[in-house]
Protein backbone atom coordinates (compact mmCIF):
# COMPACT_ATOMS: atom_id res chain seq x y z
CA UNK A 1 0.00 0.00 0.00
CA UNK A 2 1.60 3.03 -1.11
CA UNK A 3 0.81 7.13 0.74
CA UNK A 4 -1.55 7.54 -2.21
CA UNK A 5 -3.61 3.94 -1.20
CA UNK A 6 -3.45 4.90 2.24
CA UNK A 7 -5.10 8.42 1.50
CA UNK A 8 -7.61 7.05 0.07
CA UNK A 9 -8.61 4.96 2.18
CA UNK A 10 -8.82 8.19 4.95
CA UNK A 11 -10.45 10.94 2.96
CA UNK A 12 -13.76 9.36 2.97
CA UNK A 13 -13.84 9.64 6.44
CA UNK A 14 -13.09 13.84 6.08
CA UNK A 15 -16.51 13.94 3.58
CA UNK A 16 -19.15 15.33 5.78
CA UNK A 17 -16.72 18.33 7.33
CA UNK A 18 -15.60 19.55 4.02
CA UNK A 19 -19.60 19.10 2.87
CA UNK A 20 -20.36 21.04 6.16
CA UNK A 21 -17.74 23.77 5.58
CA UNK A 22 -19.01 24.17 1.87
CA UNK A 23 -22.75 24.25 2.73
CA UNK A 24 -22.26 26.55 6.03
CA UNK A 25 -20.83 29.09 3.49
CA UNK A 26 -23.71 28.98 1.60
CA UNK A 27 -27.01 28.34 3.87
CA UNK A 28 -25.64 28.99 7.36
CA UNK A 29 -24.73 26.71 10.27
CA UNK A 30 -28.05 24.63 10.42
CA UNK A 31 -28.42 24.09 7.60
CA UNK A 32 -25.14 23.07 6.47
CA UNK A 33 -24.90 20.89 10.27
CA UNK A 34 -28.50 19.07 8.55
CA UNK A 35 -26.71 18.76 4.94
CA UNK A 36 -23.50 17.30 6.45
CA UNK A 37 -25.66 14.96 8.64
CA UNK A 38 -27.41 13.65 5.66
CA UNK A 39 -24.13 13.16 3.05
CA UNK A 40 -22.33 11.58 6.38
CA UNK A 41 -25.19 9.25 6.40
CA UNK A 42 -25.56 8.39 2.56
CA UNK A 43 -21.72 7.91 1.91
CA UNK A 44 -22.24 5.06 5.11
CA UNK A 45 -25.41 3.51 3.13
CA UNK A 46 -23.56 3.60 -0.07
CA UNK A 47 -20.54 2.04 1.18
CA UNK A 48 -22.39 -1.05 2.78
CA UNK A 49 -24.34 -1.10 -0.40
CA UNK A 50 -21.35 -0.91 -2.79
CA UNK A 51 -18.28 -2.80 -0.56
CA UNK A 52 -20.47 -4.44 1.98
CA UNK A 53 -18.81 -3.58 5.01
CA UNK A 54 -19.91 -0.37 7.66
CA UNK A 55 -17.54 2.60 8.02
CA UNK A 56 -16.70 3.21 11.05
CA UNK A 57 -14.39 6.45 10.54
CA UNK A 58 -17.56 8.10 8.40
CA UNK A 59 -19.53 7.26 10.97
CA UNK A 60 -17.13 8.73 14.23
CA UNK A 61 -17.06 11.77 11.80
CA UNK A 62 -20.66 12.29 11.60
CA UNK A 63 -21.45 11.94 15.19
CA UNK A 64 -18.97 14.07 16.06
CA UNK A 65 -20.03 16.94 13.70
CA UNK A 66 -23.71 16.62 15.54
CA UNK A 67 -22.63 16.48 19.04
CA UNK A 68 -20.22 19.58 18.52
CA UNK A 69 -22.41 21.56 15.85
CA UNK A 70 -25.75 20.91 18.39
CA UNK A 71 -23.42 22.07 21.39
CA UNK A 72 -22.22 25.19 19.07
CA UNK A 73 -26.09 25.83 18.04
CA UNK A 74 -27.44 25.41 21.56
CA UNK A 75 -24.86 27.85 23.25
CA UNK A 76 -24.35 29.90 20.31
CA UNK A 77 -20.52 29.73 20.59
CA UNK A 78 -18.92 28.28 17.74
CA UNK A 79 -15.46 27.73 19.07
CA UNK A 80 -17.12 24.52 19.99
CA UNK A 81 -17.43 23.74 16.33
CA UNK A 82 -14.14 24.84 15.13
CA UNK A 83 -12.79 22.43 17.22
CA UNK A 84 -14.17 19.70 15.57
CA UNK A 85 -11.90 18.82 12.60
CA UNK A 86 -8.74 19.16 14.65
CA UNK A 87 -10.03 16.87 17.14
CA UNK A 88 -11.04 14.36 14.35
CA UNK A 89 -7.39 14.85 13.18
CA UNK A 90 -6.17 14.56 16.89
CA UNK A 91 -7.34 11.29 16.73
CA UNK A 92 -5.97 10.48 13.56
CA UNK A 93 -2.53 12.20 14.38
CA UNK A 94 -2.68 9.28 17.48
CA UNK A 95 -3.43 6.19 15.36
CA UNK A 96 -0.59 7.59 12.83
CA UNK A 97 1.69 7.91 15.68
CA UNK A 98 1.22 4.44 17.30
CA UNK A 99 1.37 2.94 13.62
CA UNK A 100 4.37 5.12 12.97
CA UNK A 101 6.55 4.61 16.00
CA UNK A 102 5.67 1.26 17.77
CA UNK A 103 5.50 -2.16 16.88
CA UNK A 104 1.68 -1.86 16.43
CA UNK A 105 0.79 -0.96 13.07
CA UNK A 106 -2.75 0.12 13.12
CA UNK A 107 -3.39 1.27 10.01
CA UNK A 108 -1.38 -1.82 8.23
CA UNK A 109 -4.30 -4.48 10.25
CA UNK A 110 -7.15 -1.59 9.28
CA UNK A 111 -6.20 -2.13 5.96
CA UNK A 112 -5.85 -6.04 6.19
CA UNK A 113 -9.82 -6.04 6.66
CA UNK A 114 -10.23 -3.96 2.85
CA UNK A 115 -7.86 -6.01 1.26
CA UNK A 116 -8.07 -9.98 2.06
CA UNK A 117 -6.03 -12.52 1.03
CA UNK A 118 -3.30 -9.62 0.35
CA UNK A 119 0.35 -10.69 1.88
CA UNK A 120 2.92 -8.07 1.76
CA UNK A 121 7.04 -8.80 1.73
CA UNK A 122 9.43 -7.00 3.47
CA UNK A 123 10.01 -4.12 0.67
CA UNK A 124 6.06 -3.28 0.78
CA UNK A 125 5.74 -3.47 4.78
CA UNK A 126 8.86 -0.37 4.91
CA UNK A 127 7.32 1.55 2.02
CA UNK A 128 4.25 1.56 4.05
CA UNK A 129 5.97 2.70 7.34
CA UNK A 130 7.54 5.14 5.88
CA UNK A 131 4.30 6.78 3.67
CA UNK A 132 2.72 6.63 7.80
CA UNK A 133 5.49 8.89 9.22
CA UNK A 134 5.11 11.18 6.26
CA UNK A 135 1.23 11.24 6.71
CA UNK A 136 1.77 11.62 10.63
CA UNK A 137 3.76 14.82 10.43
CA UNK A 138 1.64 16.07 7.54
CA UNK A 139 -1.80 15.55 9.54
CA UNK A 140 0.28 16.87 12.93
CA UNK A 141 1.24 20.00 11.17
CA UNK A 142 -2.30 20.53 9.57
CA UNK A 143 -4.14 19.61 12.90
CA UNK A 144 -2.05 22.31 14.94
CA UNK A 145 -3.32 25.07 12.38
CA UNK A 146 -6.70 24.19 12.55
CA UNK A 147 -6.40 24.66 16.46
CA UNK A 148 -4.92 27.51 16.10
CA UNK A 149 -7.23 29.12 13.59
CA UNK A 150 -10.07 28.06 15.62
CA UNK A 151 -8.79 30.26 19.04
CA UNK A 152 -6.81 33.21 17.12
CA UNK A 153 -8.43 33.79 13.38
CA UNK A 154 -11.40 34.44 11.62
CA UNK A 155 -14.62 31.96 10.51
CA UNK A 156 -13.05 32.40 7.21
CA UNK A 157 -9.61 31.58 7.65
CA UNK A 158 -10.73 28.95 9.99
CA UNK A 159 -12.91 27.33 7.05
CA UNK A 160 -10.04 27.96 4.63
CA UNK A 161 -7.47 26.59 6.83
CA UNK A 162 -9.91 23.21 7.72
CA UNK A 163 -11.21 22.89 4.10
CA UNK A 164 -9.51 24.76 1.24
CA UNK A 165 -6.00 24.41 2.49
CA UNK A 166 -6.60 20.61 3.68
CA UNK A 167 -7.55 20.10 -0.32
CA UNK A 168 -4.23 22.18 -1.17
CA UNK A 169 -2.25 20.36 0.80
CA UNK A 170 -3.06 16.94 -0.18
CA UNK A 171 -3.56 17.94 -3.66
CA UNK A 172 -0.10 18.56 -4.29
CA UNK A 173 1.01 15.46 -1.87
CA UNK A 174 -0.97 13.42 -4.72
CA UNK A 175 0.22 15.30 -7.63
CA UNK A 176 3.92 14.79 -5.73
CA UNK A 177 2.88 11.14 -5.34
CA UNK A 178 1.75 10.66 -8.98
CA UNK A 179 4.82 12.38 -10.49
CA UNK A 180 7.38 10.24 -8.39
CA UNK A 181 5.74 6.95 -9.48
CA UNK A 182 5.46 7.90 -12.65
CA UNK A 183 9.07 8.65 -13.24
CA UNK A 184 9.70 5.67 -10.86
CA UNK A 185 7.86 3.50 -13.44
CA UNK A 186 9.88 5.28 -16.28
CA UNK A 187 13.32 4.59 -14.51
CA UNK A 188 12.34 1.23 -13.93
CA UNK A 189 10.78 0.22 -17.43
CA UNK A 190 14.02 1.81 -19.29
CA UNK A 191 16.36 -0.42 -16.62
CA UNK A 192 13.83 -3.44 -18.07
CA UNK A 193 14.85 -2.61 -21.40
CA UNK A 194 18.25 -2.31 -21.23
CA UNK A 195 18.66 -5.70 -18.99
CA UNK A 196 20.44 -8.75 -19.98
CA UNK A 197 17.18 -11.22 -21.04
CA UNK A 198 17.91 -15.16 -20.35
CA UNK A 199 16.12 -17.68 -21.92
CA UNK A 200 13.47 -20.11 -19.82
CA UNK A 201 13.86 -23.75 -19.88
CA UNK A 202 12.00 -27.28 -18.73
CA UNK A 203 14.46 -29.61 -16.87
CA UNK A 204 15.05 -31.06 -20.20
CA UNK A 205 16.63 -28.03 -21.69
CA UNK A 206 14.18 -27.24 -24.00
CA UNK A 207 13.34 -23.47 -24.01
CA UNK A 208 10.15 -22.83 -23.60
CA UNK A 209 10.48 -18.33 -23.61
CA UNK A 210 12.81 -15.67 -21.62
CA UNK A 211 13.15 -13.02 -19.30
CA UNK A 212 14.37 -10.44 -17.61
CA UNK A 213 17.48 -11.46 -15.51
CA UNK A 214 16.42 -9.68 -12.50
CA UNK A 215 13.25 -11.76 -12.43
CA UNK A 216 14.98 -15.20 -12.35
CA UNK A 217 16.28 -13.69 -9.18
CA UNK A 218 12.97 -12.36 -7.52
CA UNK A 219 11.74 -15.32 -6.06
CA UNK A 220 9.58 -16.41 -8.76
CA UNK A 221 11.76 -19.64 -9.38
CA UNK A 222 11.87 -19.31 -13.29
CA UNK A 223 13.92 -22.34 -14.36
CA UNK A 224 16.65 -20.99 -16.53
CA UNK A 225 20.22 -22.10 -17.95
CA UNK A 226 23.51 -21.64 -16.55
CA UNK A 227 26.83 -22.87 -17.16
CA UNK A 228 28.96 -23.77 -14.42
CA UNK A 229 33.03 -24.58 -15.10
CA UNK A 230 35.61 -26.04 -12.71
CA UNK A 231 39.00 -25.70 -13.18
CA UNK A 232 41.19 -28.84 -12.17
CA UNK A 233 45.16 -28.23 -11.90
CA UNK A 234 47.80 -31.15 -12.65
CA UNK A 235 48.09 -31.86 -8.66
CA UNK A 236 44.13 -32.46 -8.61
CA UNK A 237 43.72 -28.88 -6.74
CA UNK A 238 40.36 -26.95 -7.69
CA UNK A 239 40.04 -23.26 -8.33
CA UNK A 240 37.61 -21.38 -6.62
CA UNK A 241 36.82 -17.65 -6.78
CA UNK A 242 35.63 -15.71 -3.64
CA UNK A 243 32.38 -13.86 -3.87
CA UNK A 244 32.98 -10.28 -3.18
CA UNK A 245 30.70 -8.70 -0.23
CA UNK A 246 28.53 -6.41 -2.52
CA UNK A 247 26.72 -9.99 -4.01
CA UNK A 248 23.75 -10.00 -2.90
CA UNK A 249 23.88 -14.03 -2.97
CA UNK A 250 26.50 -15.72 -0.96
CA UNK A 251 28.16 -12.43 -0.54
CA UNK A 252 32.45 -13.52 1.07
CA UNK A 253 31.80 -17.25 0.48
CA UNK A 254 34.09 -19.21 -1.76
CA UNK A 255 32.19 -20.51 -4.53
CA UNK A 256 33.06 -22.70 -8.50
CA UNK A 257 35.50 -20.75 -10.50
CA UNK A 258 33.45 -19.96 -13.13
CA UNK A 259 29.58 -19.35 -13.15
CA UNK A 260 26.81 -17.31 -15.35
CA UNK A 261 23.90 -17.02 -17.09
CA UNK A 262 23.50 -17.93 -20.36
CA UNK A 263 22.13 -15.35 -22.28
CA UNK A 264 18.85 -15.35 -24.84
CA UNK A 265 20.08 -16.36 -28.46
CA UNK A 266 23.48 -17.79 -26.66
CA UNK A 267 24.72 -20.92 -27.07
CA UNK A 268 26.33 -23.39 -24.07
CA UNK A 269 29.50 -23.21 -25.93
CA UNK A 270 29.75 -19.03 -26.43
CA UNK A 271 28.04 -18.33 -22.56
CA UNK A 272 30.71 -21.33 -21.44
CA UNK A 273 33.54 -19.15 -22.81
CA UNK A 274 32.52 -15.82 -22.37
CA UNK A 275 32.40 -16.55 -18.92
CA UNK A 276 35.53 -18.23 -18.65
CA UNK A 277 37.16 -15.63 -20.10
CA UNK A 278 35.10 -12.31 -18.37
CA UNK A 279 35.74 -13.92 -14.55
CA UNK A 280 38.75 -15.37 -14.49
CA UNK A 281 40.86 -15.00 -18.06
CA UNK A 282 40.58 -18.17 -19.16
CA UNK A 283 40.56 -18.35 -23.10
CA UNK A 284 42.07 -20.84 -25.10
CA UNK A 285 40.55 -24.59 -22.87
CA UNK A 286 38.86 -27.52 -23.75
CA UNK A 287 36.21 -28.46 -21.69
CA UNK A 288 34.12 -31.54 -20.86
CA UNK A 289 30.04 -31.47 -19.81
CA UNK A 290 30.21 -33.62 -16.81
CA UNK A 291 26.11 -33.22 -15.66
CA UNK A 292 23.35 -31.34 -15.80
CA UNK A 293 21.60 -31.18 -12.81
CA UNK A 294 18.76 -28.65 -11.62
CA UNK A 295 19.81 -26.73 -8.37
CA UNK A 296 17.13 -24.89 -6.75
CA UNK A 297 17.51 -21.83 -3.67
CA UNK A 298 15.08 -19.27 -1.80
CA UNK A 299 15.93 -16.68 -4.81
CA UNK A 300 16.12 -19.12 -8.11
CA UNK A 301 15.83 -22.20 -10.11
CA UNK A 302 18.69 -22.95 -12.52
CA UNK A 303 19.41 -26.04 -14.80
CA UNK A 304 22.89 -26.23 -14.38
CA UNK A 305 25.40 -27.46 -16.91
CA UNK A 306 28.82 -28.38 -15.29
CA UNK A 307 31.45 -28.63 -16.76
CA UNK A 308 35.18 -29.44 -16.09
CA UNK A 309 39.12 -28.19 -17.45
CA UNK A 310 42.19 -29.08 -16.56
CA UNK A 311 43.95 -25.55 -18.75
CA UNK A 312 45.43 -23.50 -16.18
CA UNK A 313 46.91 -20.82 -18.49
CA UNK A 314 46.31 -17.29 -18.31
CA UNK A 315 43.91 -17.89 -15.28
CA UNK A 316 43.41 -14.32 -13.33
CA UNK A 317 41.24 -11.91 -11.85
CA UNK A 318 39.35 -10.00 -14.92
CA UNK A 319 36.40 -8.11 -12.83
CA UNK A 320 34.91 -6.75 -9.53
CA UNK A 321 32.96 -10.08 -9.84
CA UNK A 322 35.63 -11.98 -8.65
CA UNK A 323 37.32 -10.85 -5.27
CA UNK A 324 39.51 -13.63 -4.87
CA UNK A 325 40.95 -16.50 -6.96
CA UNK A 326 42.74 -20.08 -5.45
CA UNK A 327 43.65 -23.32 -5.76
CA UNK A 328 42.12 -26.00 -2.81
CA UNK A 329 43.21 -29.30 -2.70
CA UNK A 330 40.37 -31.94 -2.13
CA UNK A 331 41.21 -32.35 1.80
CA UNK A 332 41.48 -28.35 2.45
CA UNK A 333 37.80 -28.49 1.00
CA UNK A 334 36.56 -31.34 2.94
CA UNK A 335 38.28 -29.37 5.83
CA UNK A 336 35.92 -26.84 5.60
CA UNK A 337 32.50 -28.45 4.09
CA UNK A 338 29.65 -27.42 6.63
CA UNK A 339 31.76 -24.17 8.03
CA UNK A 340 29.97 -21.52 6.12
CA UNK A 341 32.93 -20.96 3.80
CA UNK A 342 31.58 -22.32 0.56
CA UNK A 343 28.29 -21.49 -1.18
CA UNK A 344 26.08 -24.02 -0.43
CA UNK A 345 25.88 -24.65 -4.53
CA UNK A 346 29.69 -25.30 -4.40
CA UNK A 347 29.76 -27.89 -1.72
CA UNK A 348 26.89 -29.64 -3.50
CA UNK A 349 28.76 -29.75 -6.79
CA UNK A 350 31.95 -30.89 -4.82
CA UNK A 351 29.92 -33.90 -3.86
CA UNK A 352 29.28 -34.88 -7.41
CA UNK A 353 32.48 -34.46 -8.55
CA UNK A 354 33.78 -36.88 -5.91
CA UNK A 355 30.74 -39.44 -6.55
CA UNK A 356 32.02 -39.34 -10.42
CA UNK A 357 35.78 -39.94 -9.53
CA UNK A 358 36.64 -36.43 -11.24
CA UNK A 359 38.39 -35.03 -8.21
CA UNK A 360 41.90 -36.97 -7.37
CA UNK A 361 42.12 -38.77 -3.40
Amino acid sequence: MNRAQLLKKLLPGFIPLFVFIAADEIWGTKIGLLVAIGVGIAEMSWIAFKEKRFEKLVLFDTLLLLVLGGVSILLENDIFFKLKPGLIELILVAVLAISAFSKINVIGLMGQRYIKDVTFDDAQIQQMHHSIKVLFFIFLGHTILVFYSAFYMSKEAWAFISGGLFYIIFGVYFLYEFVRQRMKQKKMQQALENEEWVPLVDENGKVTGQAPRSNVHDGSKLLHPVVHLHVLNKNGAILLQKRPQHKLIQPGKWDTAVGGHITAGETLEQALKKEAFEEIGLKYFSAKLQKVYKWESEVESELIYLFTTHNTKGIGIQSDEVDELKFWTKNQVAKNIGEDVFTPNFEHEFKLLKEMGILLP
